[in-house]
Parts: C-alpha cells; sequence; structure tokens
C-alpha cells in the first residue's frame, strides 16, 4: 500500500542532548518538521537548527497531534516529539487513535528514557524491584482511581514512582498521597526526589516518607517512594533486590 508520508513519535528522553537514544535523534535527522510542546521543542533547536518547528501550548495536545498527522499526510517526515518515552504518559496513543482511519500513513513509534528511570539514575537505584508508576495528574484520570492505584500498590510494597506530583492547582496532591502511602509504610520508608531532570538545575534529595508528606515540589519534579526494604546508602537511594539472601 502507498503511504502519504512518514510520522515518526519520538521520545526525547528527560531534556538533555545527551540522554536522547541515537534512534531518537537519528528520527529526527531524517524528519523535516519537529512537532511538539512549546518547551520540549525548545529543548531540540540548538541541535536541529535547520529543521521547521510548529509547537503549541500545554493542553493542546489533540491538536498538536492532528498537526503532526495533517504534515504527514502531505508526504512530509515529521518527528512528534515527546518527553521521556513517547507511549508513557507521551502521544504515541493519542496520535495513533487520531490516525485510526490513515491506514496509509506509516507510522513509527520511537522509544525514551522516562522520567522514573532517569531520575532514579540520579538518585542511585530506587527500582531495583517491582515498581509502581502512578501519575497524580486528575485531569484525564478519576481522583479516586489514582488513590486506589496508589493503596494497592503500597499494600504489595511496591516501589511507588510520581509523575506529576503537583501544581499551581494541585498544590495539595502529593501530601494527599503520601497520607495514603502512609497508611501502609513506615514513616521513616527511605524517599527521594529529583528536579529538572537532565535540565538546568538538576537537584536530588533523599528523605523519609514523614519528610517528603511536607516537602514543596512542581510539576517538573519525579518523585519516588520506596518500600520496605529501600535504603539510604551514602546519601543515595537504593532498593536491593535480595541477591545477599540468594
Amino acid at each position: 500500500m502507498k503511504t502519504t508520508g512518514k510520522l515518526y513519535v519520538v521520545g526525547i528522553g528527560p531534556g538533555s542532548y545527551e540522554d536522547m537514544t541515537v534512534r531518537a535523534v537519528n528520527a529526527i535527522k531524517d524528519s523535516e518538521i519537529i512537532v511538539g510542546y512549546t518547551v520540549y521543542v525548545d529543548l531540540l533547536r540548538e541541535h536541529f537548527p535547520e529543521k521547521e518547528m510548529l509547537t503549541t501550548p500545554m493542553r493542546q495536545e489533540q491538536e498538536r497531534c492532528q498537526m503532526a498527522i495533517s504534515e504527514a499526510k502531505k508526504g512530509k517526515r515529521v518527528a512528534m516529539v515527546c518527553s521521556g518515552d513517547s507511549g508513557v504518559y507521551g502521544m504515541g496513543g493519542l496520535v495513533l487513535q487520531l490516525a485510526e482511519d490513515a491506514q496509509d500513513l506509516a507510522i513509527e513509534m520511537i522509544p525514551g528514557v522516562t522520567a522514573a528511570l532517569s531520575g532514579g539514575a540520579v538518585l542511585g537505584a530506587p527500582l531495583g524491584h517491582d515498581f509502581a508508576v502512578i501519575s497524580l495528574s486528575d485531569l484525564l484520570t478519576p481522583m479516586e482511581l489514582i488513590e486506589d492505584r496508589l493503596r494497592n500498590s503500597a499494600l504489595c510494597d511496591m516501589v511507588i514512582c510520581l509523575y506529576n506530583p503537583s501544581s499551581k492547582k494541585r498544590a495539595d496532591y502529593l501530601r494527599h498521597a503520601c497520607e495514603i502511602v502512609l497508611q501502609y509504610q513506615k514513616p521513616e520508608t527511605v524517599c527521594g526526589l529529583v528536579r529538572n531532570i537532565g535540565r538546568d538545575g538538576e537537584k536530588m534529595e533523599v528523605l523519609s516518607l514523614s519528610r517528603l508528606k511536607d516537602t514543596s515540589v512542581d510539576m517538573f519534579t519525579t518523585v519516588y517512594i520506596g518500600n520496605s526494604n529501600t535504603r539510604e546508602i551514602n546519601g543515595r537511594m537504593v532498593t536491593p533486590r535480595g541477591y545477599k539472601n540468594v
């Protein structure tokens, strides 16, 4: 079947060029147009100044994806860029949904390093055992469901990685999440957070669950709540897998 163009859905990692995969870089190099959220596209301008760049502001995800699909349908090679991984809270699923009837459009998903992994590397090794990734944003997910996922993850003694832990309108969401986890985990449970992963101002902190509850964070912070075996080792957050017990 003849295709009209090529649409790459590219995960660009946490923000720094060094954290992009070779496959992601090659996909963007092959593209004529880069489409994405303004903040993420701005991260690429220095490295791909020759590309045409189309952006939309926050909360215009559908418009952004439609723009990328439309350009690809014209026969152009387009890179729809997302932070982290394109399939983890990214545009991958939405692109495929919106392009459901465009069977002649070639769409290729390019994986990237999601914040759980890149932030985990900054902290040490917090995800050494089973873990759950949960977004605290209730724009698209009911808060009751988010609360259930927090309870069940904590009940199963899983490490929990929190995306979108706070914003101006959701300033108390992290506190509420910690209060739920504290029903199943001890106050001294080792936790960590990383701000601005892979960007200017990157900062990490290891702290207890009780301290985390009263810590101010923003949407550019990724939060890690350890399990009952997570330890602080020389200032790093480590969740052992149990090799010493084998």
